[in-house]
């Protein structure tokens, strides 16, 4: 994949200037040579809604709820493309666009101070992850006590937190970024292999079983469970917040150029977004595939046992996925591919979260988010303190899928919000010629129904308030 020709010492990857602009591919084949922002995205949601939430969710209601495993992985797109469409045209990430969303005030709209609560839930989902990686390293080597013990979690608490920190302020991520992705498509593959081979060992599937699960309904005591899937399976609405910053440093936005009314730009637009709609159907595959394949897994193997992942056995639950269908040795596999899976998780969402911060910290007027030396500074100094925050959260509730479940929920009500956000942006935006096609547009509105059908529906039973 073909990356910026300077880092960010070099330029401010957040300013359109003309000495950038840079011609589109026009062929299939060189698009793909500029996919980016939606593999880091679909390495990072691997970890917690994937393989922690999907499986938890297959294992205590079986097959029924997999008709909103599709549903979650495929609505939320459009959003996500429609954002990054914004974003490309605009080259203005989406908290900051988000600033102008009404009503609002001198310092931010709404939709920001709903994305600080937000991202404080999701603090536990982080924490959850931390935990998750350190539990999958205690059993597979204890530095101290038994595996699993509260004083050998800790310390690899410590251990992961103290790598994330030196990996991401040594600037390696890079590095890290591709490693993480060969090892979450290595460990997906062999994922999907083992869900296709299940029909053929005593935990197999059948069609009947799939075409249950089609059917639109929710097993009563899985509604919590799944309103968190909901949240977190696919690109949920932190992600696609953080994808349009992606997108601006991979240079989509600022390749294609501010809008100057020239054909050349509006050429350079055009083929920009056809790579980002490309990127985000690849990551949307990706994503899908392998939600899938967990959810079949875990309704398969877990829930005839009446196994759920739970507490800090989550990891040791997760792994008879692997041990009862091909053998014991196996589990060394699993733990293997679940920290990988997990610390690339862990490893976006610290990358991640330090810029969502820095530009909220711009948009309510506590620095200048328009310096890049400032803009810099701060990113680097909340990659320090957020992963010890992140972990003291785990330390504190020892409990990864719990941890994961109330983060998803607070990505659940979030994603409202973003839907109103991106509608009102489109009706707003100066240049209407760059509207995508009509089968686009039906998508979004039909993304955009399901998204608030479901999120207003979730939040009245998660409140207990009775709408039936």
């Amino acid at each position: 994949m073909t990356s910026t020709t300077a880092g960010p010492e070099q330029r401010d990857l957040y300013a359109l200037r003309a000495e950038d602009v840079q011609e589109p591919p026009t062929t299939f084949r060189g698009r793909l040579r500029y996919l980016g922002p939606g593999m880091i995205l679909s390495a990072a949601v691997v970890g917690s809604g994937e393989l922690i939430l999907t499986t938890s969710l297959g294992a205590r209601a079986g097959f029924a709820l997999m008709w909103l495993i599709i549903v979650a992985t495929t609505v939320k797109v459009w959003v996500q493309m429609e954002l990054g469409r914004l974003t490309v045209l605009y080259g203005r990430p989406a908290l900051e666009a988000f600033s102008d969303v009404a009503p609002r005030t001198r310092r931010g709209s709404w939709i920001n101070y709903l994305w600080i609560g937000m991202d404080f839930a999701k603090m536990f989902q982080r924490g959850g992850i931390i935990g998750g990686t350190a539990a999958a390293c205690s059993i597979l080597l204890p530095i101290v006590g038994e595996p699993l013990s509260r004083e050998s979690t800790t310390v690899w608490c410590v251990v992961i937190v103290v790598v994330t920190i030196a990996i991401l302020q040594s600037s390696k991520y890079s590095i890290v970024e591709t490693a993480s992705v060969i090892a979450v498509a290595m460990f997906t593959m062999i994922t999907v292999g083992l869900a296709v081979a299940l029909p053929f060992t005593e935990f197999g599937w059948n069609m009947g079983d799939i075409a249950g699960g089609l059917e639109l309904a929710v097993p009563v005591g899985a509604l919590g469970l799944a309103v968190a899937m909901f949240g977190s399976t696919g690109v949920g609405a932190d992600e696609m917040t953080t994808y349009t910053y992606w997108c601006m440093e991979k240079g989509y936005a600022r390749w294609t150029g501010p809008a100057d009314g020239t054909p050349e730009r509006d050429r350079r637009a055009e083929g920009w977004l056809k790579v980002m709609r490309l990127d985000v159907a690849v990551s949307w595959l990706v994503c899908t595939v392998c939600t899938v394949a967990f959810y079949i897994i875990g309704a398969s193997v877990l829930h005839p046992q009446g196994l759920v992942p739970e507490g800090n056995e989550m990891i040791t639950t997760l792994s008879r996925m692997y041990t009862d269908t091909i053998g014991g040795w196996a589990e060394i596999v699993f733990l293997l591919g679940t920290i990988a899976v997990l610390f690339s998780t862990n490893i976006g969402s610290t990358a991640s979260v330090p810029r969502l911060w820095t530009n909220t910290l711009g948009i309510i007027g506590v620095l200048d988010w328009k310096n890049p030396e400032v803009r810099r500074k701060t990113i680097r100094l909340l990659t320090f303190c957020f992963p010890p925050l992140w972990a003291s959260f785990y330390l504190f509730v020892q409990s990864p899928v719990l941890m994961v479940q109330i983060g998803g929920i607070g990505s659940g009500i979030f994603l409202v919000a973003v839907v109103i956000g991106v509608w009102y942006l489109r009706a707003k935006e100066p240049d209407k010629r760059f509207r995508p096609n009509p089968f686009i547009t039906g998508a979004l509105v039909v993304s955009s129904i399901a998204i608030m059908t479901l999120g207003v529906y979730s939040a009245l039973e998660v409140f207990g308030i009775s709408i039936g």
